[in-house]
């Protein structure tokens, strides 16, 4: 395969990028990314010099630029997770994630379509596909029991999620109405390496290294079930290559936590590994307002993607939290690198 994955420089692409590019599948590796505040080539490293790995600096809002990387690369697959996916910046700026992970979805489809179209016409064999990559946050919030699964109707509550039910849609549309080779995955929260430091895990680390105060929305009691972005990817790459045309696989870590609990459990592994700080970082927790709109509870049933295609999480969260907070003690530079941007 030709496999172009968009938003290769971010969080969930770098990591997915380092985790497949190896493949024996794979025979280009195009990374499209127009290099965001929250996109870092540095991300890329280890895989910079590779002999499949292309990179392409392109906005998806682009249509002509969009259509010129799916063609000259000759692009058979797609692993499209560019978008702007902070829920505290699309209250204060919509407009962004309407351009992005609407029109910019739409403009990958019509490339690959288009593209794809003149390819069957020359090999009626070939087999293209386009892997959408989502969110759970579509299906709205739950109470205090129940679980998220493919059939739940969605009910987004803030302009991110919106954003995305809108693409997911864009996405079922090209394949009942083209014919397009389409799967759609919906990921619970992700967290693990080169997550850009706007998103709980990080702020929070982050915030106790430098003796901040650590704020936490409302009453701290809003859960969220956490994917450890390396399962993530292993099942990404499983969906791409055994999923089923047409259907929509939830992808999620087993392990619902109160934003809370998430909190205090970091506090006590930095006291753990860095006691030269002081201890006691606990003391540190501030409650503040409440964004508007806050789902109170995610979780996902992921028993879809397990029964169909075998992948089960392979981390349970108190490892990867683990793992998580000491790559990030480890990778101070990174961190500052990326803030300076």
């Amino acid at each position: 395969m030709n496999l172009l994955i968009t938003g290769g420089a971010g969080f969930i692409g770098s990591n997915l990028i380092q985790h497949i590019i190896d493949d024996v599948r794979i025979a280009r590796l195009v990374n499209l990314d127009c290099l965001t505040y929250a996109g870092h080539l540095a991300n890329l490293d280890k895989v910079a010099k590779h002999p499949k790995y292309i990179f392409e600096k392109v906005d998806l809002r682009d249509k002509a630029a969009t259509l010129r990387v799916v063609e000259q690369h000759g692009i058979t697959h797609v692993m499209h997770l560019a978008a702007e996916s902070h829920v505290d910046r699309s209250i204060t700026g919509p407009g962004d994630f309407i351009q992005t992970n609407i029109v910019g979805t739409f403009n990958l489809l019509e490339a690959c379509r288009a593209h794809w179209e003149k390819l069957k016409a020359e090999n009626g064999k070939l087999k293209c596909r386009f892997h959408h990559v989502s969110t759970d946050e579509v299906y709205g919030s739950l109470g205090a029991t129940g679980l998220f699964t493919e059939t739940t109707p969605y009910a987004p509550n803030s302009p991110y999620s919106a954003s995305k039910a809108s693409s997911d849609f864009l996405v079922r549309a090209y394949h009942h109405t083209y014919g397009l080779d389409t799967v759609i995955t919906n990921c619970s929260n992700n967290y693990g390496p080169f997550q850009f430091p706007e998103k709980l895990i990080p702020v929070i680390i982050q915030n106790i290294l430098a003796r901040k105060p650590l704020p936490v929305y409302g009453d701290g009691l809003n859960v969220r079930d956490w994917l450890y972005v390396r399962d993530h990817a292993e099942a990404l790459w499983t969906v791409l290559n055994q999923g089923r045309a047409g259907e929509t696989y939830n992808i999620g870590g087993h392990n619902e936590w109160a934003n809370i609990n998430i909190v205090k459990l970091i506090c006590d592994t930095i006291d753990e590994f860095k006691p030269e700080l002081g201890g006691d970082s606990r003391k540190l927790i501030t409650f503040v307002q409440d964004r508007p709109g806050h789902d109170r509870r995610y979780a996902i049933d992921a028993s879809k993607i397990q029964k169909e295609l075998g992948w089960t999480p392979a981390h349970k969260f108190e490892q990867g939290i683990r793992e998580t907070i000491r790559w990030y003690l480890d990778n101070q530079a990174w961190v500052q690198t990326v803030l300076k941007k």
